[in-house]
């Protein structure tokens, strides 16, 4: 490995260790408590749109982006 491939490497492990990527599965009001929460903090970065879970299951799954730092 070059020493630009190393630099590389090290700077792209650098920006991924600045997030952290979750997928919450929950009840609405417990998704939109974690939400106000997180962006109330500043770490919110992405929040995707609710997706029903389907069948009987009430809740619903979000993908949510937060600064780690």
């Amino acid at each position: 490995m070059t020493t630009r491939q190393r630099a590389y490497a090290r700077a792209n492990n650098q920006r991924a260790a600045q997030f952290v990527e979750l997928w919450i599965v929950a009840q609405p009001a417990e998704i939109a408590a974690m939400v106000q929460v997180a962006s109330a903090s500043g770490r919110l970065v992405f929040l995707s749109p609710p997706t029903p879970m389907g069948g009987d299951d009430t809740r619903h799954r979000r993908y949510l982006r937060l600064r780690s730092t």
